[in-house]
């Protein structure tokens, strides 16, 4: 779950990190209010698209509503701030590196709309509970500062990693850490990331929990209340039926190197039913009938579940409502799965209700339908 500002801060604050003073607003700002009025949005580029303005004495409420003008929406939530007076702007983050089964820092010296563009980040694996955490972070971090601002951005950053841990964060970015002239550290913005497996530990947020149910499709709202997840993916040419975040990820990548990306992408929900297979390919059943699109692809992974029951479920699902654009699909399976219901029988069922080949190979199956649509 992504976390808005106001409610990062939130949490920032719980834990002893200092944040500017501020309030939400949900209607319009008094006007002796001055300060930083910043838009409540899930997505980052707030900046740029003019959705953070300084308001002087009596500018606030113009201020405020050319942002909800910009968001075309006249009673969006704002965070109203106090200026604070930065020295200098610090960029610091912290990410789940799951290749090195670590927590990440990232740092540049110099922060703010551009840090994109710093070439030489600062960077390396921080386990906060070592006894050498601090140490390690100094290391990191002394390349781009004084030993002095290095020290202090290195207790800050072992303490916002052990708050990744203790609030079960994928992601914890701050842009801009303000350094204020007297050596003290403040967080100007803040953006988090909760990992979803960990949602039953934590309650959600209310600002952000209205944000991320006003960010979905009415298709994406409706996976949800069926018990999975769908991301609908603009531009693509195929409607996409997987189970599973990492082979769904493979198959996006697969399509969008064959030329024919994916229109949307599929993942299981935490405590969710066991079986959504209708309902995931009644979703792409309706994705399939914009004209962009031009094909339905469905692949699946079985390791222990049997296949017939798998097929037989596919089969019937075709039969009630037949696709109205070519459909392919795809099984891999293992020895348990194929028990007493060979691939070939998995084949020739399925030609019966129109699907024109089985692949238990994703290459092949993405290579079939890039063939089909060009």
């Amino acid at each position: 779950m992504r976390l808005a500002e106001h409610d990062g801060k939130v949490l920032l604050r719980r834990h002893g990190v200092a944040t500017p003073a501020g309030r939400l607003l949900a209607g319009p700002p008094d006007p002796a209010d001055t300060g930083i009025l910043k838009a409540q949005i899930l997505e980052g580029g707030r900046g740029k698209r003019g959705l953070v303005r300084r308001a002087g004495p009596g500018e606030a409420p113009a201020a405020a509503a050319g942002i909800r003008a910009a968001l075309g929406d006249a009673a969006a939530p704002l965070l109203l701030e106090e200026a604070v007076p930065i020295a200098q702007e610090i960029y610091l983050a912290l990410r789940i590196d799951g290749t090195a089964q670590a927590i990440e820092l990232i740092c540049a010296p110099t922060g703010g709309m551009e840090v994109e563009n710093t070439p030489g980040l600062l960077r390396g694996p921080l386990f906060p509970e070592a006894p050498g955490a601090l140490a390690d972070a100094f290391r990191i971090l002394a390349p781009g500062f004084g030993a002095e601002p290095a020290a202090r951005l290195a207790r800050l950053a072992v303490r916002l990693a052990r708050i990744m841990v203790a609030e079960d964060l994928e992601l914890l970015e701050i842009n801009p850490l303000g350094l204020l002239a007297d050596g003290r550290l403040i967080a100007c913005d803040a953006k988090a990331v909760r990992d979803d497996a960990a949602a039953f530990r934590h309650a959600a947020p209310a600002l952000s929990a209205a944000l991320e149910d006003a960010a979905l499709t009415p298709l994406e709202r409706r996976a949800r209340d069926a018990g999975f997840q769908m991301v609908e993916l603009p531009g693509g040419r195929v409607a996409m039926i997987t189970a599973g975040a990492g082979l769904g990820m493979l198959m996006v990548d697969l399509l969008a190197d064959a030329g024919c990306p994916a229109a949307c992408f599929m993942d299981n929900a935490n405590g969710g039913p066991a079986e959504t297979m209708p309902e995931r390919l009644a979703l792409a059943f309706e994705i399939a009938e914009r004209p962009e699109v031009e094909a339905v692809m469905f692949f699946t992974t079985l390791a222990s579940r049997g296949l017939k029951a798998r097929v037989e479920a596919l089969a019937a699902a075709l039969r009630a409502r037949p696709p109205k654009k070519p459909f392919f699909a795809g099984i891999a399976a293992g020895h348990a799965a194929l028990r007493g219901y060979p691939m070939e029988q998995a084949r020739a069922d399925l030609a019966a209700v129109g699907v024109a080949a089985l692949h238990d190979n994703p290459h092949d199956l993405v290579r079939a339908v890039a063939a089909a649509i060009g």
